[in-house]
């Protein structure tokens, strides 16, 4: 598969552009259109924003893509723990055509930059008024805009595609008290940029071919748990029409623990600034609400702060991310929110935990050094085979479950079942991933070294399944007006009716069917209670320390 922008097209510019580039100023109110002077298709490198002109790239077959467009001002200094406010206006014409900087955040060192409120838009020069499909990457603490490349889904999909840099991290989720004591105040502030992103987004896109009446946000795994939050928010109704969650789910951080979880971890920070003499009088200090906690916090260097909360390990229940505060969620969390009234589309791979469950850390500690490797294989299938089964109800019915119950709005829900056991082309040990759709939409594979997708099967399939997106992000329906030749119809779930659309392959050729989902949470941990293929100790200690806390308490 060819990247849609390559550095020919990256080098390349239009004669129209080089002319309009030439003048070194242009009023913050210009337009860039064909009427005006000839010279611009409807949709052009050169773009209007209602804070300035933006220079994107063109690619082949007039594909466009815009990097690094501010929606947001930097969040720093005082404003590191506040609502994203407006980006100052440019007059020049901002040059977009390199991807931007990624949040703050900590892989194996610190990286990215907290001027990070910035979206990537991938459009065609043909498009106009097409849906808008809005993406949230992955991980609490990582990624970025970067992660799902827009241009197979702008051509096979009819959309204009849109995915956003947003806060990571602590300082996306933090709800320390001297930073949430106004009664108003939230710690979901990276649902904040979301929110801000998408009226940027409402404001601007149809210079971009967009329609803003048409809107649907798209969130993986961490990213999909924040759509999940979204539809339960009061804050964003209207802002968006519908949504799709891959690898998501309902999970909301305790605030009284998240808070002890992020004061234990800056209290050596505070220790070394002089703050208190102990780790312990550190933590008691900013579990308050003084004023000098929050104004120490804002000055200290993020990149002392970004390796804090780097790793979540699908420990969302636990790990400072998403708080029902009241105000961004309701108090209550998920079972008490007034869902959106919006079509949504639930997605998921068979074997989301494998990868988590062979490389769990509990496997190299003292305590499972007890047992014997035969021991350790079959507890890490154990853990494989339950926690993916938990996890895929947990990203599909579960959340379904909660959604019907305060909504009569569509529901969709699938699962892909490609590499796993069940089928016909199989993965070794990973089977079907999680983030094994995201190749599916992009077209491009970066998982190629453990996880060969290029077979007809799966592109086939891929196929299919941008066919279906085109329709849900069309119409609301998956099914639309036509279906793929091939495609299985995507039935509604409801509660009794829980449909699921089971997407698979061969070497060869896609394979859909419609399945009835007759797996529950309280079937599985029953299933997993039952189970005697490990020993009572070693069964115990892989529930206690590998599966509980992700999927239930």
């Amino acid at each position: 598969m060819t990247h849609c922008f390559s550095r020919r097209s990256f080098l390349k510019g239009s004669a129209a552009a080089a002319a309009v580039l030439s003048s070194p100023l242009l009023p913050a109110d210009a337009a860039f259109s064909e009427t005006e002077n000839g010279l611009f298709s409807p949709v052009s490198p050169l773009c209007q924003t209602q804070y300035g002109p933006v220079k994107g790239r063109e690619g082949e077959n007039g594909q466009l893509c815009w990097y690094g467009i501010p929606y947001g001002a930097a969040p720093t200094g005082e404003s590191r723990w506040t609502a994203p406010q407006e980006p100052a206006r440019w007059l020049t014409v901002r040059d977009c055509t390199s991807p931007a900087p990624a949040a703050y955040q900590y892989t194996t060192f610190p990286l990215g930059t907290e001027d990070c409120l910035t979206l990537d838009i991938y459009s065609s020069a043909e498009a106009k008024k097409r849906p808008v499909l809005v993406y949230l990457h992955g991980s609490a603490a990582t990624g970025s805009s970067l992660e799902l490349p827009g241009c197979e889904l702008v051509r096979d999909a009819g959309c204009v595609f849109v995915a956003l840099n947003y806060r990571l991290g602590l300082f996306g989720w933090n709800c320390l008290p001297a930073l949430t004591a106004d009664p108003d105040a939230t710690g979901n502030f990276a649902l904040l940029d979301i929110a801000r992103a998408l009226d940027w987004v409402r404001d601007n896109i149809a210079s971009f071919g967009g329609d803003p009446q048409n809107i649907t946000v798209l969130g993986f795994a961490a990213g999909g748990r924040d759509g999940m939050a979204l539809l339960a928010s009061p804050l964003f109704v209207g802002r968006f029409q519908k949504a799709i969650s891959i690898s998501g789910g309902m999970t909301c951080a305790d605030e009284n623990t998240s808070a002890e979880t992020l004061a234990a971890a800056l209290a050596p920070l505070a220790v070394q600034d002089g703050k208190a003499l102990t780790e312990a009088a550190a933590r008691r200090w900013l579990l308050t609400e003084d004023p000098a906690v929050r104004s120490w916090l804002c000055g200290v260097d993020a990149a002392r702060l970004a390796p804090l909360m780097a790793n979540a390990g699908l420990r969302m229940s636990v790990f400072p991310h998403l708080y029902a505060d009241g105000i961004t969620l309701p108090e209550g969390g998920y079972p008490a929110a007034q869902y959106s009234e919006i079509p949504t589309l639930l997605l998921t791979g068979a074997d989301e935990f494998n990868a988590a469950a062979r490389w769990d850390s509990w496997f190299s500690s003292e305590e499972a050094k007890r047992f014997s490797a035969d021991e350790l294989e079959a507890a890490k299938q154990f853990a494989a085979t339950y926690g993916s089964a938990l996890c895929r109800v947990f990203s599909t019915r579960g959340s379904a479950e909660v959604i019907a119950a305060r909504s009569d709005a569509p529901l969709y829900l699938g699962q892909i079942e490609y590499g796993s056991s069940a089928s016909k082309t199989q993965i070794p040990l990973l089977g079907s991933f999680q983030g094994i759709a995201l190749p599916m939409l992009s077209g491009s594979n970066p998982y190629f070294g453990w996880a060969d997708l290029s077979g007809a099967g799966y592109q086939a399939m891929a196929e299919q399944l941008r066919a279906y997106l085109k329709n849900f992000i069309t119409s609301g329906d998956p099914n639309g007006k036509k279906l793929l030749s091939g495609s299985t119809r995507w039935q509604r779930w409801t509660p009794d009716s829980p449909a699921l659309l089971v997407l698979d392959a061969d070497a060869d050729h896609a394979i859909t069917r419609c399945a009835a989902q007759t797996e529950t949470k309280e079937s599985l941990l029953a299933a997993m209670e039952a189970d005697s293929t490990l020993s009572p100790a070693l069964k115990q200690a892989v529930i206690e320390n590998v599966l509980k806390g992700r999927f239930f308490d």
